[in-house]
């Protein structure tokens, strides 16, 4: 796929410390995909309505590499389009239609063909009709293809252009375009008669009572010279090796169900970086963020631990490879674009949110049983991390987003905090000096964070989003909390300290569970009683999947297992409407009897952090804590059984399968492990 199509607010911040920021460009309006149906396995894909047809409207089309290789595929049998009466996902890279026709010459409400189509990311389509008539039928059928050739960019901004001309080519069709793209169709059986100008093929399809007449189609596409940044310049899919397939048997069939469909998307959202096929790291999202490397494909790496070390370390190198050079004022930092912090905020560093990822990343990747050949490769790069991270905390113990003059965001503050912490247990396990400097550095920050975010005392107070230079402050109660309830294991099985005492994290808790953020289906961005709360605005109130899954995990760990376990069954609940593929975020209505979860429509589904996410979530259940390096894994789970009994298997620790089983009491026991692992409950 091409870098992102959709303009970052505001340009990369590779920039001199100091300088000034610039303004966020105008959010495009993109394309509704919310009722789509994409199938992926990346570079390539598809977006298809529920019908079926390619109409040639909106995003639908085949793509690949960031090009929309065929945009009108519709079907027609003597001279009829089908009744479209089913749309589903038979897989991540896979839809199926069916459809129905009567037959001509015979009355009667009953229809008596149906018409089959399977379409695939790959380019590949199977339409297979099947008569249910009492005598042989011979129906015309034909196909009206056509193309663009644009660029997803260009259909995402609503540039796509006019439908290229098509010429004959061998069985099928060829479309050209002026920048050197082409690409191709061809069928199976050779159509009877091809209309290049009109696009169309043609079949003449005999069919005996029962019997069944079957077109496939294949499209390819293709350039003189492949676009830089294009990952689809990699030879191949990645491997499914770098995920293992787990699975969940759990009280609640949707358990299950949701762990294998987000393991599905995480694989089909892999995608290599074109100068380093080796890289291999997760997609944001699809179809409008299928960029470069981002702090989401870390954090979806992070997350996705429990299904093996090998994407977390071809992710790190990946964005390992975009770090600043060393000596200037900004060296050490990962270089990325600026975010939209939504109506509220100046824009806040994606290069700082993956610095400080990239430590913690890591840290835990060991504990899970990362190679220490990977491990003595990145370590000088998160040291580098480090360093940057050290210099850059303010005379007021705080780390500024996105540059010096920014504003101190409590997010962040959580995320250098943890980046310190477990950045300091990681060089002390590996022999490298400066953890205690890095110790320091976290007590820093959580002075700081006391003095800046903690509005009144941990009974009635509360947290603070953000914090001016000139001392302003943001105080919306949202999901962003639930970063500050996420810690991390250090090298004795404990649980770093976070940023919050007892009494806060009582207070988080308390806040997050209640009815202004708990929306019945997740964790709303922004508290439904703010005056600019928006149910759709994706910092002001819609529900951001990653983040809920961090509040289930969060209050897990801290002793919260009622409020853990209502976000986790709202979450199950939304995944089920949404077919087990959740996006990352949906509108943050309030759940009602009957009701359903409301999507939004730019939504990316599938996307990296939505999908890891969920796996993040529904393990947190099980309370492993893995310690590769000590020679141990154990189980602690929560008296609060918030799936009733529970058994994962097809984990990863040590490079080798691992199973735990929870009883509906609450009792874990871990039933395949690493030979020579000290096993714990």
């Amino acid at each position: 796929m091409a870098p992102s199509p959709v303009p970052a607010p505001g340009r990369p911040v590779g920039r001199a410390s100091g300088t000034a920021l610039p303004r966020a460009a105008r959010p495009v309006e993109l394309p509704p995909v919310h009722g789509a149906l994409v199938c992926v396995a990346l570079p390539a894909l598809a977006v298809c309505a529920e019908h079926g047809q390619l109409t040639g409207g909106g995003p639908e089309g085949v793509y690949a590499a960031g090009r929309r290789l065929l945009s009108r595929s519709v079907l027609r049998v003597a001279g009829r389009e089908p009744v479209a009466l089913q749309g589903r996902m038979a897989s991540a890279d896979r839809a199926v239609f069916l459809g129905v026709l009567g037959v001509p010459g015979e009355a009667g409400p009953d229809p008596g063909l149906t018409v089959e189509r399977t379409r695939s990311a790959d380019g590949t389509e199977g339409i297979v009709l099947r008569s249910a008539a009492a005598r042989p039928l011979r129906l015309p059928v034909e196909i009206a293809l056509g193309t663009d050739l644009a660029d997803l960019g260009a259909v995402a901004t609503g540039r796509s252009g006019p439908e290229l001309t098509a010429s004959v080519h061998g069985t099928g069709l060829r479309w050209t375009g002026s920048d050197g793209w082409s690409a191709a169709v061809t069928a199976d059986p050779a159509p009877t008669d091809s209309l290049a100008a009109a696009g169309v093929l043609r079949w003449e399809a005999e069919l005996a009572p029962g019997a069944a007449f079957t077109i496939r189609l294949r499209v390819r596409g293709g350039a003189g010279v492949r676009p830089a940044g294009s990952p689809g310049a990699g030879p191949g899919r990645p491997g499914g090796h770098l995920l293992a397939e787990a699975r969940a048997e759990a009280d609640d069939p949707r358990v299950g169900e949701l762990l294998r469909a987000s393991v599905e998307d995480l694989r089909a959202l892999l995608q290599r970086t074109p100068e380093h096929p080796a890289d291999v790291y997760l997609a944001a999202g699809v179809p409008w963020r299928c960029g470069p490397v981002t702090a989401e494909a870390l954090w979806a790496a992070r997350m996705a631990l429990p299904l093996g070390t090998r994407l977390a370390a071809t992710t790190l190198r990946a964005a390992g490879r975009t770090q600043l050079p060393v000596g200037g004022a900004e060296s050490g930092r990962l270089s990325g674009p600026l975010r939209d912090a939504g109506p509220g905020l100046p824009p806040r560093c994606t290069g700082i949110e993956a610095t400080l990822a990239f430590p913690v990343v890591l840290a835990e990747a060991r504990r899970w049983g990362l190679p220490s050949t990977d491990l003595e490769e990145l370590l000088p790069v998160a040291e580098r991390c480090l360093g940057w991270l050290r210099r850059v905390v303010g005379a007021d113990g705080l780390v500024p987003d996105p540059g010096p003059a920014g504003p101190r965001r409590a997010e962040t503050q959580a995320h250098a905090h943890r980046a310190a912490l477990l950045g300091a247990d990681l060089l002390d396990a590996c022999g490298r000096p400066g953890g205690d400097a890095l110790r320091d550095t976290a007590r820093t920050l959580r002075e700081g964070f006391r003095r800046a975010f903690w509005a009144g005392d941990g009974v009635g107070g509360g947290p603070v989003l953000a914090r001016a230079a000139d001392g302003r402050t943001w105080r919306r109660p949202g999901g962003w909390a639930a970063h500050l309830l996420d810690t991390g294991l250090l090298g004795d099985g404990r649980y770093a300290q976070g940023l919050l005492d007892g009494a806060e994290t009582d207070r988080v808790a308390r806040l997050l569970a209640g009815p202004a953020l708990d929306s019945g289906w997740g964790l709303r961005g922004l508290g439904a009683k703010e005056p600019d709360h928006n149910p759709f605005g994706h910092r002001t109130g819609a529900v951001r999947t990653h983040e809920t899954a961090i509040a289930v995990a969060g209050l897990t760990v801290a002793g919260h297992g009622k409020e853990a376990a209502s976000l986790l069954r709202g979450l199950l609940g939304a995944a089920e409407v949404f077919g087990h593929r959740l996006p990352e975020m949906y509108a943050g209505e309030q759940r009602t009897a009957g009701g359903r979860p409301v999507p939004h429509p730019a939504a990316c589904r599938p996307a990296a952090v939505a999908a890891a996410g969920a796996v993040h979530a529904l393990l947190a259940p099980a309370g492993i804590r893995p310690d590769v390096p000590g020679g141990s894994v154990s189980v602690h789970p929560p008296a609060s059984v918030p799936l009733g009994a529970l058994r994962l298997s097809g984990l990863v620790v040590a490079g080798e399968p691992f199973a735990v089983r929870v009883s509906g009491l609450g009792l874990g026991m871990v039933e395949e492990a690493a030979g020579g692992l000290q096993l714990g409950v």
